[in-house]
């Protein structure tokens, strides 16, 4: 019998030479890919009763790996998504063991062959300006935390930024003179630049202050000790004026925000201004159109305006003249964009 492939001799290179060296995959992949095998690891210690340092790859089954994805479902309560994230982790690894190891190809196509879940999409939710208000509306400038909260809630709905590519901005990736931008690294490692408001810049100097003379990579948010502000930090602190502005704006509360649902916001009320939507693909660094026109499927409000000038004429029926709806250069804008 054939000596069994040890799967720990496979980490250290996957994770190190395959997702850092090879394909540079952000650091947020590399941690859900690194957690994956840790929490396979200790599945096959839990149910198996194999010691992490005795898991062969042979043993790694299909039905054994499907057991592994229920678990996550089922005792974890991991949703479909984390699962579906968990099982691309586990493709990319037997993606890379095959091309170690020609006679592992069999057993690495039938792991291919487990297919992702298929999950409900929801609707995307966004703000209405006045909730975005009311969200602007909670923190105090005149306080020091209060000036960085508002300073933050206010780039993020400028720029649509991720809440991860917010935390990440550095001195030297602002220009707070004319052009007025800033330069995200976003997914991918795609560099893209996003213009900045004039009110945005005034609230970043007053937030910056001395430390404007800094390095170029210091980062311009900090968190309460002084440190780079994390995404789980920008989504607890926008948990926290959600919850405040809910008393003055109660339909806050029927809504699930996040600061991903300020990027909404911003994609849709770039919309309503009459920006193209190619040009908000650029603004949100999105790698393909049709994601960005998921925002003209869900805005309300332009659906609205276009019914209402779709409607049937009431009085003048007969007379000879062009279509109101004709005349509504924005409807003819958004048509035109579809």
């Amino acid at each position: 019998m054939d000596k069994p492939h040890l799967l720990g001799s496979f980490i250290r290179r996957f994770l190190l030479e395959e997702v850092v060296a090879d394909r540079n995959l952000s650091l947020n992949t590399q941690k859900s890919y690194r957690d994956t095998i840790r929490l396979l690891l200790a599945f096959m210690r839990e149910q198996h009763g194999l010691d992490p340092t005795r898991v062969s790859v042979e043993c790694l089954t299909v039905d054994v790996l499907r057991a592994f994805l229920t678990h996550l479902e089922g005792d974890r309560g991991n949703a479909i998504s984390t699962r579906n994230q968990r099982l691309t982790a586990l493709h990319s690894l037997f993606r890379f063991i095959s091309r170690q190891v020609p006679e592992l190809v069999g057993q690495a196509t039938a792991v291919q062959a487990i297919l992702p879940r298929r999950t409900t999409s929801q609707p995307m939710a966004y703000l209405e300006k006045v909730e975005m208000d009311a969200l602007l509306a909670v923190p105090n400038p005149k306080q020091r935390q209060g000036l960085r909260d508002f300073a933050l809630l206010l780039f993020l709905y400028n720029t649509g930024a991720r809440a991860s590519e917010a935390g990440g901005v550095t001195l030297g990736d602002l220009s707070l003179t004319p052009p007025l931008s800033v330069r995200f690294l976003g997914k991918g490692r795609k560099i893209r630049t996003c213009p900045l408001w004039p009110h945005t810049v005034k609230v970043l100097g007053e937030l910056l202050g001395g430390r404007l003379q800094g390095p170029p990579g210091t980062k311009v948010f900090l968190n309460v000790r002084k440190q780079p502000i994390t995404r789980f930090g920008i989504h607890t602190l926008v948990r926290k004026v959600v919850a405040q502005a809910s008393g003055a704006c109660p339909s806050l509360l029927s809504k699930e925000i996040s600061p991903h649902t300020i990027r909404h916001t911003t994609a849709v009320h770039l919309l309503r201004a009459g920006v193209d939507i190619n040009t908000i693909r650029a603004w949100l660094g999105h790698a393909s159109l049709e994601t960005t026109n998921v925002y003209a499927e869900v805005d309300l409000e332009r659906k609205a305006k276009a019914l209402e000038t779709c409607a049937p004429r009431t009085e003048g029926i007969g007379t000879d003249h062009e279509p109101s709806w004709r005349k509504d250069k924005d409807l003819m804008a958004f048509l035109t964009s579809l």
